[in-house]
């Protein structure tokens, strides 16, 4: 295994801890303190784990004392991130002017796709086997009706049914965890 490989497979243990321990109550913290603002919290948790990631030793074990710590972390970005937006309100800089215009979208990163797929992955672990497997032939494994219901062994109506069903208890699963855009 290359260096690469050995610290993304350890990003993605460290990232799949720190969401199962904390990750739904971090973003029920952030989304509380955001007044019900769910895309935002989201970004919040994102950036406290990245920090939590790229500092271990600041946050420790993943442990029940770690939540404290990233609490604390939560409050103090959202404090940064309401500060922020007082602060443009109250005096606009003048070198924001066009700054919408010439705006790139991000490229995704490592460690987003890794929490995307983390999350997506927990809450198909939700679904009952047939749907799971239904959603995994047609969309993991971009496979026709017809030819998902050859290899499950199932007429292509139920595989549509099924899919039908599995979308929305997916639907359901991720915004359990704080997904709201689904």
């Amino acid at each position: 295994m290359d260096i690469n490989a050995a610290v993304m497979t350890d990003a993605d243990t460290f990232l799949t801890t720190l969401y199962r321990r904390h990750g739904s109550a971090l973003l029920r913290l952030a989304a509380r303190l955001l007044g019900g603002d769910w895309h935002r919290a989201q970004d919040i948790v994102q950036e406290v784990a990245i920090r939590a990631w790229q500092r271990p030793m600041d946050v420790g074990p993943m442990d029940a004392t770690a939540r404290h710590r990233l609490f604390t972390v939560v409050d103090d970005l959202v404090g940064d991130l309401v500060r922020d937006a007082h602060q443009d309100q109250v005096e606009p800089r003048m070198d924001m002017a066009g700054e919408a215009d010439m705006a790139m979208p991000a490229a995704p990163d490592a460690v987003d796709q890794t929490l995307t797929a983390r999350v997506v992955w927990d809450a198909l672990a939700d679904l009952a086997p047939p749907q799971r497997e239904v959603l995994l032939q047609l969309h993991y494994l971009d496979r026709s009706v017809s030819q998902a219901a050859r290899v499950l062994g199932v007429p292509p109506g139920t595989v549509k049914s099924r899919t039908y069903y599995a979308t929305r208890a997916l639907r359901s699963a991720l915004r359990a965890r704080g997904i709201t855009d689904c």
